[in-house]
């Protein structure tokens, strides 16, 4: 039998008002591959601070490798900063997204609800896909999906996944995955670990 998708839906938007989060400051390491290789092209390591309800800002502390990756990086946070001043019209909400209850799932021990996400207009700030709903704390513990607008004329067939997990009190991206198709340099994966 099916949960109430209603009753997943209230509970978890209760805990994602962003005023009530706190500040934090993250560093996260980024390291881009190419096509099927083993060893990264490139390597930034990036600071990222957040202001409740709306300022993110970032700076990247070091980046070593092909110039792509930092430019790859520069992107994809300037793109998060854009989303986090956008507030309301880009988190994972019902006045953004329609949702669908798809099946249960088991991370490990904790059971989780797996909702279809689908964006009620074409924003490069909101995704088509899937999210793991933890089925105690009603927490986001993963998205997973494709942009509903490319967010970039020099990036096609973007598929991103993040998980989320406590740091500090906060609920924040602990890791984040993207292969995308960069156009004339061919395929790459850029994978983003907070440590």
């Amino acid at each position: 039998k099916s949960p109430d998708l209603n009753l997943i839906l209230q509970r978890w938007e209760d805990l994602q008002d962003p005023a009530r989060f706190r500040p934090y400051e993250v560093t996260r390491e980024y390291k881009i591959f190419h096509g099927n290789d083993k060893q990264p092209t490139s390597e930034v390591t990036a600071q990222i601070d957040f202001v409740p309800p709306n300022v993110k800002r970032y700076k990247i502390i070091r980046a070593t490798g092909n110039s792509l990756g930092e430019k790859m990086v520069r992107e994809l946070l300037a793109l998060e900063t854009e989303a986090a001043k956008k507030g309301h019209s880009s988190e994972m909400s019902r006045s953004n997204y329609d949702f669908v209850f798809l099946r249960r799932e088991n991370f490990g021990a904790v059971p989780e609800y797996v909702l279809g996400i689908i964006p009620k207009r074409k924003d490069r700030s909101l995704l088509r896909g899937q999210i793991w709903v933890d089925a105690s704390t009603f927490r986001i513990s993963r998205i997973e999906g494709v942009p509903a607008k490319s967010p970039s004329l020099w990036l096609k067939n973007i598929h991103i996944t993040l998980q989320f997990a406590p740091l500090g009190g906060t609920w924040v991206p602990v890791s984040f995955d993207a292969i995308a198709t960069v156009r004339f340099f061919g395929q790459y994966t850029l994978a983003g670990l907070t440590i």
